[in-house]
């Protein structure tokens, strides 16, 4: 239930703080009181359209704070888990609008969304008028509405969940079939594609190896060169071992004949030769070492250009070929087994769609029990209200063909105020006054079914009076035992039925105007009812009425 509504600088309100209790409450006051600047600020929290000129002159922002206590399985509270919005505690609406047209928003003190506030404000309070019957156009309302009066949520369970697996059987239909279509068209390139793929079998990470391994046997390759020129230095037929050997045979028999001479010389050629002989026997362990293999440098360069080539015409990454190779293995063993997978598919969406059909078939027939029984309960309450020669309708259109989540059926609320009139739509047939009755009554009819934690009513005793406006008063004492009732109002018959009174009052100067809310109890509350029966002068005869009235509720009560 709204338990405190906080409202600072809008319109002609400066400041104001109203705690609210359970049960029936009612607002009365002086017509241009500001009532209606109290609800607009109400909806202001509950994420109506924001205005600049709501923030009172002279005033940079205006505010609205709305707080609401409401059970711990409250759907609004789901609603802020699913936003990741902290629930302990009382829900806490607040708008900010400024004077320059911003406004700002926080659920429970964190910044959030116009609608967010709006999804919250639905699941908390619902706003009824002449003008204001939300609940009373929208043909979804009316089907929720019974479904909530009938109880029927096991059944529309049971139709979303038939009617999400018809969809997905359907979507996966739909897919393949659009997959083999697109398959069979393009049967010739896609065969080929798996044969050359098949014959290719790329690796993944083949085409890194193989760079790695090409680059190495062309380094390979250059250092063989070098081995090979070396080789021919130190032991081709230009090599300088046999002329030093010669050389050094001439001057050993020389070195006898000369000797201390060419000791150095001898020495010296003879290490010589032992380094090139070194070098020589270095150069052919290398060469055996090297083992370079031209022809695997072949093979590794043919392997690596004819797996980019294949990518290159797939336009795609090497790597990626071996994914492209099972995709199209897949596509063409869907080509292959497309039409048994077809036939599995569409008979898979034949059984689902008839399991949904069942259901949804179920729960149109359960709607129609309620609706005569909905209808009953309201056209019970449509004689006290004044409107015992009208005729409350729930229409239900239902076509199997027109499958939905919610199921086969379009339910709208009809009525005929007069016999032999035609009935239709009731915002088509029934005047302002006639809604309010209706909307009373279907309210009443509901009870706590269907209905947000909270109902306000906006003067939907206008134009009424005597048994009229008395009847009204007991609905909206039996629907407050349910729910909480704010009824703002001009019936003193209503007025008397409340638990809680409020009087909204405008005081100040020519200069500066402010609206002021303040509860009634005893003596003024019975003045304020004698006010309302008696207009600009209260008599005592208006006083000992308002006084009957006072008692006769308190005796009913």
């Amino acid at each position: 239930m709204l338990s405190r509504l906080s409202i600072r600088d809008i319109v002609l309100i400066e400041r104001l703080d109203v705690d609210f209790a359970a049960g029936l409450s009612v607002l009365t006051g002086e017509t241009g009181a500001g009532k209606s600047i109290l609800l607009d600020s109400l909806s202001l929290a509950l994420g109506a359209r924001g205005d600049a000129s709501l923030v009172r002159h002279g005033a940079a922002q205006g505010q609205v704070t709305a707080v609401f206590d409401v059970p711990r399985v409250h759907p609004a509270r789901q609603i802020l888990r699913d936003n990741a919005i902290e629930d302990d505690g009382d829900i806490i609406l607040r708008r900010v609008q400024t004077a320059d047209g911003r406004t700002r928003v926080f659920v429970n003190d964190q910044p959030a969304s116009v609608g967010l506030m709006r999804d919250i404000g639905h699941a908390l309070v619902e706003i009824h008028g002449q003008h204001d019957e939300r609940a009373l156009v929208d043909p979804d309302a009316h089907r929720d509405l019974l479904d909530a009066f009938g109880l029927h949520s096991s059944d529309t369970s049971a139709v979303k969940d038939a009617w999400r697996r018809w969809r997905e059987a359907e979507q996966a239909l739909s897919r393949h079939r659009a997959k083999v279509e697109a398959a069979a068209r393009e049967a010739d390139f896609l065969r080929a594609s798996v044969e050359e793929l098949a014959a290719l079998d790329p690796q993944p990470g083949e085409e890194s190896e193989l760079a790695g391994k090409r680059a190495a046997m062309m380094r390979a390759e250059k250092t063989v060169a070098d081995i090979q020129d070396a080789q021919e230095v130190l032991s081709g037929a230009n090599s300088p071992t046999p002329q030093l050997s010669s050389l050094l045979r001439r001057l050993q028999r020389k070195a006898d004949q000369n000797p201390g001479l060419l000791d150095e010389i001898v020495s010296t050629l003879d290490q010589a030769l032992i380094s090139l002989d070194a070098a020589q026997s270095a150069v052919d362990q290398a060469m055996r070492a090297a083992e370079f293999d031209p022809n695997a440098l072949e093979r590794a360069e043919e392997r690596l250009f004819a797996l980019r080539a294949v990518a290159r015409k797939h336009n795609l990454a090497v790597d990626d070929l071996a994914k492209l190779r099972d995709a199209m293995f897949a596509d063409l063993a869907d080509l292959d087994a497309g039409v048994e997978k077809l036939k599995a598919l569409e008979k898979e969406n034949v059984v689902s769609r008839d399991l949904y059909d069942e259901a949804a078939a179920q729960l149109s027939e359960r709607r129609g029990a309620s609706a005569e029984a909905l209808a009953r309960a309201v056209m019970a309450e449509l004689p006290a209200l004044k409107l015992e020669r009208a005729e409350f309708i729930v229409e239900i259109d239902s076509n199997r063909e027109n499958r939905a989540e919610t199921g086969i059926d379009r339910v709208e609320f009809w009525v005929r105020t007069n016999p032999g009139t035609r009935p239709g739509p009731m915002m088509k047939v029934a005047s302002g006054g006639e809604l309010s009755r209706f909307l009373l009554a279907l309210k009443v009819a509901l009870a706590d079914r269907g209905s947000a934690p909270t109902l306000v009513f906006d003067e939907i005793d206008t134009a009424v009076g005597g048994a009229v406006a008395d009847a009204i008063g007991q609905r909206l004492a039996r629907l407050a035992t349910r729910v909480q009732v704010l009824s703002v109002t001009h019936a003193p018959q209503v007025a008397a039925r409340a638990g809680s009174h409020y009087l909204i009052t405008k005081s100040g100067d020519a200069d500066r105007v402010a609206t002021g809310v303040s509860a009634l109890e005893d003596g003024a509350r019975k003045e304020e009812i004698a006010r309302m029966l008696a207009g600009a002068t209260v008599t005592d005869e208006a006083r000992a009425a308002a006084g009957r009235l006072l008692s006769e509720n308190a005796a009913a009560i």
